[in-house]
């Protein structure tokens, strides 16, 4: 008798879950951002919210959660319930802070579910308009003479220009002296400026200046030119082979996450990815969006893990820490 009750009620509980995981979503979804509102990722989120609260059928609401380079939005979504309405969608920060912070209140291959893969953006290599070098060939070359007399703006550490900056520091073997802003508005502004000399920033915060002749354009650090800045080569065409680095972006949900949830946001995705807006709105960012095949639970599992070893012995040799 005791075992029967036992497996009806295993059984209850696994038909009730199942249930719930069917008429999921019944109310408004939560996706934090774990960065200011109007940057990039913020940017790409609310695109992304927007198309896949059409799909299924209530609102995803983007909540901004910034502070210690993406660890705190990603430690609230790490503790929230595991009921499929507080989801995370962070760029490549889910796994450099993995090493760039010897102590997290998280642990990324642990303590999240993963959604999907949603987009990468391309970096530029970028100067303030008045430095007199032409090509990417010739800033390498400037920068080896200058060492440490070269000033290299970046939005703090852990961010996006801060990571180019260390494997451009590492593909030269040159250390030069890096100025970190409390983001990217600010560092930008004292480029455009002069008073600092290089930055590598993404397209989505360098595009529109190359073009007015704000700041200078170099190269991208992705395998082919761009649409939208064509006349830049990219980085291996420059003679720095196998330099490549790109801001992905994922979603992320507590671990424990019910699998049928995880698999219809994941659809949900892959759908708001083909959405003719999102599209048309990350090309005007200089991105596409994520493959069908990228937008899924395993292709973003192995991106973390991939990334986490590719930047470890850069950030190591850096010696480069965040606390």
């Amino acid at each position: 008798m005791k075992k029967t009750l036992v497996l009806a009620t295993a059984l209850a509980l696994g038909t009730s879950s199942l249930a719930y995981a069917q008429s999921y979503p019944t109310k408004p979804i939560t996706m934090i951002v774990p960065f200011s509102a109007g940057g990039p990722t913020d940017t790409v989120t609310r695109l992304v919210a927007r198309a896949m609260s059409e799909e299924l059928g209530q609102q995803i609401v983007v909540e901004n959660v910034g502070g210690a380079g993406g660890t705190l939005g990603a430690a609230r979504v790490a503790q929230a319930e595991n009921d499929g309405y507080t989801l995370l969608l962070h760029h490549i920060g889910m796994a450099t802070t993995a090493v760039l912070y010897r102590e997290l209140p998280y642990n990324a291959l642990e303590d999240f579910e993963y959604v999907g893969l949603v987009t990468e953006v391309p970096m530029v290599f970028v100067s303030r308009p008045d430095l007199e070098l032409e090509t990417m060939e010739d800033l390498v070359e400037w920068a080896k003479e200058e060492g440490e007399g070269a000033l290299y703006a970046n939005a703090g550490i852990g961010a996006a220009s801060h990571l180019c900056g260390l494997m451009f520091m590492n593909a030269i073997d040159t250390q030069l002296t890096t100025i970190p802003y409390q983001g990217t508005g600010p560092a930008l502004t004292d480029l455009m400026g002069g008073q600092v000399d290089v930055m590598c920033d993404q397209t989505t915060n360098t595009t529109q200046q190359i073009r007015d002749g704000s700041i200078k354009g170099f190269a991208v650090t992705v395998p082919e030119r761009l649409d939208n800045l064509p006349d830049l080569p990219t980085m291996a065409e420059s003679g720095l082979d196998g330099f490549e680095v790109s801001i992905w972006h994922g979603i992320y949900a507590p671990a424990g996450t019910d699998s049928e949830i995880i698999s219809k946001l994941s659809e949900a995705l892959q759908t708001a990815l083909e959405d003719e807006t999102v599209i048309e709105r990350f090309a005007d960012l200089g991105t596409v969006p994520s493959p069908q095949e990228d937008a899924t639970a395993e292709a973003l599992r192995a991106k973390v893990e991939s990334e986490i070893d590719v930047w470890r012995p850069i950030i190591e040799e850096a010696g480069v820490y965040a606390n």
